[in-house]
């Protein structure tokens, strides 16, 4: 059994920095064409996320499902690799990595307290993980940096990574509300020109940290002694015992943190190595340049799942019971699943190679092969219950966020 979640096992945080974040997670200021926001994929509007299977980043229009992709010049040409994490309770002290392969981890390996893809780059001072992890998605010419020929940010991160953030930080500093407020929140901060890319970051980090603290759900109750739903009930004693679940799904968050390969089907442009040219996803060996870890993904926390859809790494699942039931029966599901079942924006310059990966026999069968959890035979009233007990995971109130979506942001530019 999981244990209850407390507001003492999140990290502190500093209101004034939290509040200059709420601003800058919205603000479009942070991308190279200044078109999109760390919001626009992680909307208070959607849970945190954006309800699509595959993100739609710089170059897109609108937010959430229905989001497109763009038109004429600044249509995108990629696809976001990977389905939009949420962000629920990522403030908790026993999160220790970030993303789905795991590329963001607190260590010393560089000197520096973290493993990133910055590596010894990663500048110092930053106050935690959540702020570490708020470096690389600026750096992304999919989701927010732009193609290397359109802006000053793409065609530095296209140099070497931590070009992007000095001139991110320029543009930040420069607008004098952002400058002032600084100046306020951080002490080593005189004045609006001592403001770098690590004060934003931290920013960024305590807004993500004290924003979604969801602990208020039946599960939660049920924690404290109210007893849950008959169904959710039975669900529960499912999810911890006969269906395995919880081998997985541990601990306060339901994660272990670890990486397990699922045979979930892979679309999309993928992930990997950068000397590998092939269309798919190695997930976490992209990382650890281990064999064993081909196709292995990061275990994810479960509040508020049933909110959070569709599901998987690469939103492979439109619902809870498909994706329940491919952990039941990974080979039959794969064997199963079709195109049809994932809905990606009309994207005509990338359509072509959608599935060029999952149609290859050879890679459907490495793919297919690896595998780390353990079959289960379920009656479907056993399906039900259990995802009965998955939406008793939802919370109440947490669910909208602490700050919420500002009205404004310091740039001036519209918050979507």
């Amino acid at each position: 059994m999981a244990e209850p979640i407390l507001e003492a096992d999140f990290h502190p945080f500093d209101p004034d920095k939290a509040a200059i974040g709420q601003l800058l997670f919205y603000d479009p200021i942070l991308s190279g064409n200044q078109n999109i926001a760390c919001g626009t994929c992680h909307n208070h509007d959607h849970a945190g996320t954006d309800g699509l299977a595959l993100g739609i980043g710089e170059g897109g229009v609108g937010i959430g499902p229905k989001r497109t992709a763009g038109t004429g010049e600044s249509e995108i040409v990629k696809r976001v690799p990977r389905n939009a994490p949420a962000l629920f309770n990522l403030g908790h002290t026993s999160v220790s990595t970030m993303f789905h392969d795991g590329r963001v981890s607190v260590s010393d390996l560089f000197g520096n307290g973290f493993n990133t893809p910055a590596e010894e780059w990663l500048p110092r001072g930053l106050d935690g993980l959540l702020s570490a992890q708020a470096l690389f998605p600026m750096t992304s010419q999919t989701e927010m940096a732009g193609q290397p020929r359109e802006n000053e940010v793409a065609g530095a991160s296209n140099d070497r990574v931590d070009y992007v953030w000095p001139i991110i930080a320029k543009r930040v500093r420069t607008i004098p509300e952002y400058g002032q407020m600084f100046v306020e929140a951080f002490d080593d901060v005189t004045t609006s020109e001592d403001v770098t890319i690590v004060h934003i970051a931290n920013a960024l980090g305590a807004f993500m940290s004290s924003e979604w603290h969801s602990y208020d759900s039946a599960y939660d109750a049920y924690l404290a002694g109210t007893p849950l739903p008959d169904a959710a009930e039975r669900g529960r004693v499912l999810f911890f015992g006969e269906a395995g679940c919880a081998e997985c799904h541990n601990g306060p968050l339901l994660t272990d943190e670890r990486f397990h390969a699922l045979a979930v089907p892979h679309f999309g442009p993928g992930r990997t190595r950068g000397f590998d040219p092939y269309a798919r996803d190695v997930g976490r060996m992209g990382e650890s340049n281990r064999l064993e870890d081909a196709y292995r993904f990061r275990t994810p926390a479960l509040r508020n799942v049933a909110l959070t859809g569709p599901w998987g790494h690469n939103g492979a699942f439109p619902t809870l019971e498909a994706v329940v039931r491919h952990h039941l029966d990974p080979h039959g599901s794969f064997d199963a699943w079709t195109p049809e079942m994932v809905k990606l924006p009309n994207a005509p310059k990338v359509a072509a190679i959608d599935f060029v990966a999952l149609e290859d026999s050879r890679e459907r069968a490495r793919l297919r092969s690896r595998l780390d959890i353990t079959p289960r035979q379920m009656s479907d009233g056993d399906v039900s219950d259990l995802i009965a007990f998955l939406n008793a995971l939802t919370g109440g109130d947490s669910v909208n966020g602490r700050l919420g979506k500002p009205e404004r942001v310091p740039s001036g530019r519209p918050v979507e």
